[in-house]
């Protein structure tokens, strides 16, 4: 699908579809909505009125416009109460569009850009949310549904086009789509990652694409570790969790430079990586594993963003730390109770394998704070405790430094992605206390989950400010989350953390 700006007016557009918008209590459209109920002779106002629609947001109003535009059909969207609209709902605007042009096997589309007018937000801002909204309510994962994959073509939008009659806000908008397309490439790229099945994605295919990001990329090297390096890094616990597979582990190394001039600050975004969760030894009921190729998520994630940023080109330099294995069972797995040492030196004692992000974790951690960096970010599907807490549409936040916390929380807000923020109290520090290592990597049994998991990555970043972002919940979607977060993998993180990237 292309999505393009042109010096266009509305009613004069030839397209399948044409849509304009519409405010909650308006009587009389104005603006595009207005021009284009002109020259159809005021239909807009009297199919309002016949069909009841009232202009509550997502609301629609189909019709066709018999000739009397070049548009064959017209549809009106809802856009809810004035006081309530922001950057988010014209996404879910754009998403709402590409699929009600799918229903109606419009391929070329012409929009009003929502926002830009009454509300008075940035042109630029509004058409990077339209694009993101429609670019992410349009995909599918159908790499292995061969004979659906082939009946795309005939319903897909080919191609969006905003509509503007000012020069000068043309200019904007394009910047917008462009911002939007860069984006939404990020969050699609780990999409795919999240939706591919284990037996396909496993820790060296991660190294392969991770080569693939830095190939013919000079502000991006790579530097992968494989087993041996490992042994000699000590990174036992990550080690540890990999012993039960015969898939060889690895730890990934990304680093973006920026090109055109030296970088402010050093970022480092980690993510877990396990391509498979048995569970371990204490392996997983049915039900719980058969999700379970999801577990590496936050990897998606950083790779996402990594595949972008050449594009987007923050000001920051930027490490992407990924430990790679499978958790399995099998006569070499780590077994309940067995203690490991991890990078850092401290021990941990095994008590449950199926807690095995957080060993993990640990190592990757550890290695991440030994680049120096001004601030660490982990996004990890870690704990289960966390949906019970949050469900499945809120990314559970925590770390050491508020600031950053805060921060992220309000780039949340502008990219539509939600985060609330969980307590690192110190009081609960005791339940990971083991009588004979140094830290256990269960605590407190049931009660508060994923701060312990918190709790116990606090360990390993020492003093540099470092948040951690739970996306157990968030990272795959079980239905429908919202209008342009399909059913699969999210892809959650990637935009946040690209926003946060330009802010720091």
């Amino acid at each position: 699908m292309e999505i393009k700006a042109e010096k266009l007016n509305l009613a004069e557009a030839k397209c399948d579809l044409l849509v304009v918008n519409e405010f909650a209590g308006i009587k009389v459209p104005g603006g595009g909505t207005g021009a284009v109920d002109k020259a159809l002779g005021g239909m807009i106002r009297k199919l309002a009125q016949e069909e009841r629609f009232r202009g509550e947001f997502g609301e629609t109003l189909v019709f066709h416009t018999h000739e009397k535009i070049p548009a064959k059909k017209v549809m009106v969207l809802g856009l809810g109460k004035r006081d309530d609209f922001n950057l988010d709902k014209i996404r879910k605007l754009g998403g709402i569009t590409i699929k009600k042009a799918r229903d109606l096997k419009a391929k070329n589309v012409v929009t009003i850009l929502h926002g830009a007018g009454v509300a008075g937000l940035d042109p630029a801002d509004c058409a990077r949310s339209l694009t993101e909204g429609a670019m992410l309510a349009n995909y599918r994962f159908l790499k292995y549904r061969k004979q659906e994959a082939k009946k795309v073509d005939k319903v897909d939008v080919s191609d969006l086009t905003i509509a503007e009659i000012n020069a000068p806000k043309i200019k904007k908008i394009k910047k917008g789509i462009e911002l939007g397309e860069i984006e939404s490439r990020g969050v699609i790229y780990a999409r795919d990652l999240v939706n591919e099945p284990a037996f396909h994605l496993r820790p060296k295919d991660l190294v392969e694409k991770a080569k693939d990001i830095s190939q013919g990329k000079g502000s991006i090297k790579l530097k992968v570790y494989d087993r041996i390096e490992l042994e000699k890094m000590n990174a036992w616990a990550f080690l540890g969790i990999a012993m039960g597979s015969a898939s060889e582990p690895y730890l990934i190394h990304l680093k973006y430079i920026p090109p055109k001039a030296k970088a402010k600050k050093k970022i480092a975004l980690v993510g877990k990586g396990l391509t498979f969760d048995s569970g371990g030894l204490n392996i997983k009921p049915e039900k719980g594993m058969s999700e379970m190729k999801i577990d590496m998520a936050g990897a998606a994630s950083v790779l996402g963003i990594f595949s972008v940023l050449d594009k987007w080109q923050p000001s920051v330099e930027v490490h992407g730390i990924i430990g790679a294995c499978e958790n399995m069972p099998s006569g070499s797995a780590v077994r309940p109770g067995d203690i490991l040492t991890s990078m850092s030196g401290k021990t941990i004692e095994i008590g449950n394998t199926d807690a095995e992000g957080r060993v993990t974790m640990a190592d990757t951690l550890y290695y991440a704070q030994k680049q120096k960096p001004d601030q660490i970010i982990d996004l990890a599907t870690l704990t289960g405790a966390v949906i019970i807490a949050l469900g499945s549409n809120i990314t559970g936040i925590m770390g050491n430094e508020q600031k950053m916390v805060d921060k992220l929380i309000e780039q949340g807000k502008i990219t539509g992605e939600k985060l609330w923020q969980l307590p690192l109290d110190k009081d609960y520090e005791k339940q990971l206390e083991s009588k004979i290592a140094d830290l256990n990597n269960i605590g407190g049994g049931r009660s508060g989950g994923a701060i312990m998991a918190g709790l116990f990555l606090k360990e390993f970043v020492g003093k540099t400010p470092w948040v951690h972002l739970d996306i157990a919940g968030t990272s795959y979607a079980e239905k429908d989350i919202n209008e342009y977060t399909p059913i699969g993998g999210t892809g959650v993180g990637v935009r946040l953390l690209l926003h946060y990237l330009k802010t720091v």
